[in-house]
């Protein structure tokens, strides 16, 4: 968990999703970095420091899945285990010129320690470099465990054989700035903007929209840092007890033990109210899928920033204050967390001036993996990324000014 407070624990026996991937014959290497307990779309935790980007080392490789992104990016891995909350494998995927998917709430297990990660925000799956990989990942690990607290419907078809489908004709939402009322970078709409185009050439009809969140952002936003800050401070307090440290600023970075102060103070009637805003969203977000088959956003509204430039803030805002300042870096990716609807990041991108991937965003339905399974393999095809690789590449000699 990159974190002092947890340095040395060892899990007792291995997650269903663990088994799975043994099940699936996948060989594990090891553990790659992440921000401090997965609070930050950045990876540079104090205990390890910051993760760079493969594509440019003043970069960073985003996160909560940082280290996993950047393995995948240099070439070590060809595929690697990630988690997303709030876009934890969707910021770093497109970061590191990636495919990251987020699975439907359920599809994965997140058993046997626990039942929902983050009150159903959390997920596990992986990000990879094609699309085939990831489906066929999906394919060897979807499905619930003994005592589920309940059930999502599999699939009707195998995900690999999906993306040997075509997408047919899709009604497509395109929004280009996020709901609290930033603008998207002009290095960013201008590539967006192409991507849609592209759409359009391929037979879709893409429309520019603004879904109806059902509540205001600042309402939105509230509502993830309550659910972050509890759960954040109930997973610290076991830590603690666990290896008998304190809970203070010699075993936890400031950011997180703001965080934990603040999660201290929520009452079971707070994050009830919480869980109440999360149902009007998720509500809301299934009305925009009852007339469109995808929401196209961008996956960030702006480059990936310099090493340092995100934690900046971290010692002059509480924990309420650095759950906004994440919002404000990632304000597209914690819809589908907050409604468990799956989402992708696609690599279709690459900014001129400075060489650095950009992520293009994509929603779909409940359930709905398939649908953007196959408009994933479709723009593969396209725009065919796979044989791009970063001047940081595993086996290859490195300048030391590089």
């Amino acid at each position: 968990m990159c974190s002092r407070l947890a340095l040395g624990t060892i899990a007792k026996e291995d997650s269903y999703v663990m088994t799975r991937f043994r099940q699936a014959g996948l060989i594990t290497l090891g553990r790659t970095t992440m921000p401090e307990l997965a609070i930050s779309t950045t990876t540079e935790p104090l205990l390890y420091g910051p993760t760079r980007n493969p594509w440019s080392l003043q970069h960073g490789a985003g996160g909560s899945s940082g280290g996993a992104a950047a393995a995948v990016a240099a070439g070590i891995v060809p595929i690697a285990h990630a988690t997303d909350g709030g876009g934890s494998i969707r910021v770093p995927a497109s970061f590191n010129g990636l495919f990251g998917l987020k699975p439907t709430r359920g599809r994965v297990s997140n058993g046997p320690f626990v039942d929902e990660v983050w009150n159903g925000l959390g997920v596990h799956f992986a990000v990879s470099r094609s699309v085939r990989d990831s489906a066929a990942l999906l394919d060897g690990i979807h499905g619930g465990g003994a005592g589920e607290p309940y059930y999502t419907a599999p699939p009707n078809a195998s995900y690999l054989s999906e993306i040997q489908q075509p997408p047919g004709t899709l009604k497509i939402g395109f929004m280009m700035n996020p709901w609290n009322g930033a603008r998207t970078d002009t290095a960013v709409a201008s590539a967006l903007s192409e991507v849609a185009r592209i759409l359009e050439s391929l037979g879709h009809r893409v429309q520019e929209v603004v879904p109806d969140l059902g509540v205001s952002w600042d309402a939105f936003v509230q509502c993830n840092a309550q659910i972050w800050a509890a759960n954040a401070a109930y997973r610290i307090n076991g830590i603690a007890a666990a290896t008998s440290r304190a809970v203070d600023e010699n075993h936890l970075e400031p950011a997180t033990l703001a965080l934990y102060q603040y999660g201290n103070q929520i009452g079971a009637v707070d994050l009830l109210s919480a869980l109440q805003t999360r149902n009007t969203v998720t509500r809301a977000l299934g009305r925009f899928f009852g007339d469109y088959d995808i929401l196209l956003t961008p996956t960030l509204p702006a480059l990936p920033p310099r090493i340092g430039d995100y934690n900046r803030v971290e010692t002059s805002v509480d924990g309420f204050g650095w759950i906004a300042h994440v919002f404000s870096q990632s304000p597209f990716t914690a819809l589908s967390n907050v409604t468990g609807t799956p989402a992708m990041s696609v690599p279709l991108s690459i900014d001129p001036q400075t060489s650095l991937p950009i992520g293009s965003h994509f929603m779909s339905g409940f359930g709905r993996e398939d649908t953007l399974f196959r408009l994933a393999a479709q723009l593969e095809v396209v725009c065919p990324w796979r044989g791009q690789q970063p001047p940081i590449w595993a086996g290859s000699i490195v300048n030391e000014t590089t």
